[in-house]
């Protein structure tokens, strides 16, 4: 495992929960609109938090968060992840991961085990323009449908979610994600900011507005789709 950030609360980032966030390094994609690109590329340069030092931070902690994030980067790349996860659990924490989705094995197998109790997935785009919108043209996305899949089937609390990004997504795309993930639990539409830390600088999120009018198609797939992040 290897942690590079570490939030120590968020009220926001587990649903109905007070929890902290721990990021780690390293990712598979290199979508131009992460928002986190410090830790997707040249992550060499950061510096690394011990994981004794997030345990003990946890230890201190109990009895005033509820569950941990954990975030990246892509977490599922991470050698150890299920020991770490583990470890996590036997804190008494609930955990939350936020994943992309290209691990479905992984993602199934944490599942079962019992170390994951949510599950945050990242719908980049529409599956035409995956490859382009991940920044890794041609990528055979077999793998994220699996992952689709497996959550659709209800298997663990989900969500999945996409970030609007105007130079990628236009109104067909909501159409084609929406016939995709069909029914599911929960979806989200995020409004783009531009962090500072991209990995693809000049990029434009679209207004209220146009996103009111994505939501508006995505909802003739998935009732429950909501805007975030306005």
């Amino acid at each position: 495992m290897v942690i590079q950030g570490l939030q120590k609360l968020t009220l926001l980032d587990y649903p109905d929960k007070v929890a902290c966030t721990v990021f780690t390094a390293g990712c598979n994609f290199r979508c131009p609109f992460c928002h986190n690109a410090s830790l997707v590329v040249d992550t060499y340069k950061n510096k690394e938090i011990p994981q004794e030092d997030f345990f003990s931070y946890l230890n201190k902690r109990k009895g005033i968060l509820d569950g941990v994030c954990v975030s990246g980067g892509e977490p599922l790349i991470q050698q150890g992840i299920e020991t770490f996860l583990k470890k996590i659990k036997e804190m008494g924490y609930a955990v939350k991961l936020d994943t992309n989705g290209s691990s479905p094995d992984k993602l199934r197998k944490l599942v079962e085990e019992g170390l994951v109790d949510y599950v945050a997935m990242d719908i980049k785009n529409s599956p035409e323009k995956y490859g382009s919108t991940i920044g890794i043209e041609e990528y055979d996305i077999s793998h994220v449908c699996q992952s689709v899949t497996f959550l659709l089937k209800g298997n663990v609390p989900y969500e999945f979610r996409t970030t609007v990004v105007r130079r990628f997504h236009q109104r067909a795309d909501f159409h084609s994600i929406g016939r995709w993930i069909k029914g599911a639990e929960h979806y989200y539409l995020q409004q783009f900011v531009d962090s500072g830390d991209l990995i693809k600088p000049g990029l434009r999120g679209y207004d209220k507005n146009v996103m009111q009018q994505a939501l508006e198609v995505v909802k003739k797939y998935v009732e429950t789709a909501q805007l975030r992040g306005l």
